[in-house]
């Protein structure tokens, strides 16, 4: 206890070692202002925000899962689709050739914004589109593997039309890794980014990102619940 003392009286103010940091802190730890940002400005100086292109690709980003989730929870309060069509199941599948037709043109949309924008020669190289190759075939391989474990009517929002499963699908590729469609989508998006080279690509996919988890905040409970009231019923009977 001495030599502490001695030690304390000697040091000059200010000369402490800080404690050292909290690894369960998380990112409250991360010091921002020593990041190094270089290789993201580089990256967005060859985007323009500004292309029409680009906003329109952004709008059908975002307009999709808003769509879909707004048209299946109507569905479910009024049942007016499968009344409209005459079966949940007819309304099922008329709602899920829409989300289709809205997917192919959110692609449509990113390819365009991609080519009319300028490729960046950091990312223009054979490692970076064999990368991409790559995530664009496990992207596919999620989405696939996932619409043949659910079927039309688990993929398409049966759930919200009344049609759910007769369990949970808890085989490949939900064993995994979970949302494996959104995520299957995602991975072709990136894939196509590094392809063709595209910052802006590369901009889009992580909005897609970011949109498809706001909706699986969303969705996510509101399934649960389904199943949930359909076992609690089941108990009662």
């Amino acid at each position: 206890m001495s030599d502490l003392r001695s030690q304390e009286k000697t040091e000059p103010a200010g000369a402490r070692s800080p404690a050292p940091l909290d690894c369960c802190g998380g990112l409250d730890n991360v010091d921002y202002s020593k990041m190094d940002f270089t290789l993201m400005e580089e990256l967005l100086k060859y985007v323009d925000f500004r292309d029409s292109s680009f906003c329109v690709a952004i709008i059908a980003i975002i307009f999709n899962p808003l769509f879909w989730n707004v048209v299946a929870r109507w569905e479910h309060r009024t049942r007016r689709l499968s009344r409209l069509f005459g079966s949940p199941q007819l309304g099922c599948y008329c709602l899920g050739l829409v989300i289709v037709l809205l997917n192919v043109y959110r692609s449509h949309s990113m390819t365009v914004a991609m080519k009319s924008q300028a490729k960046w020669d950091v990312m223009d190289r054979s490692e970076v589109f064999y990368t991409g190759g790559a995530l664009m075939g496990l992207g596919t391989l999620l989405v696939v593997s996932s619409f043949l474990a659910l079927g039309f009517t688990g993929t398409f929002l049966g759930d919200y039309f009344g049609i759910l499963l007769e369990e949970k699908v808890t085989g490949f590729p939900f064993n995994v890794i979970e949302n494996p469609m959104y995520w299957g989508s995602t991975a072709n998006y990136l894939g196509l980014a590094l392809i063709g080279a595209s910052p802006v690509g590369l901009v889009l996919t992580a909005i897609v990102a970011v949109v498809y988890k706001v909706a699986l905040r969303f969705e996510g409970p509101f399934t649960e619940q389904f199943y949930q009231e359909r076992s609690q019923r089941r108990k009662q009977e």
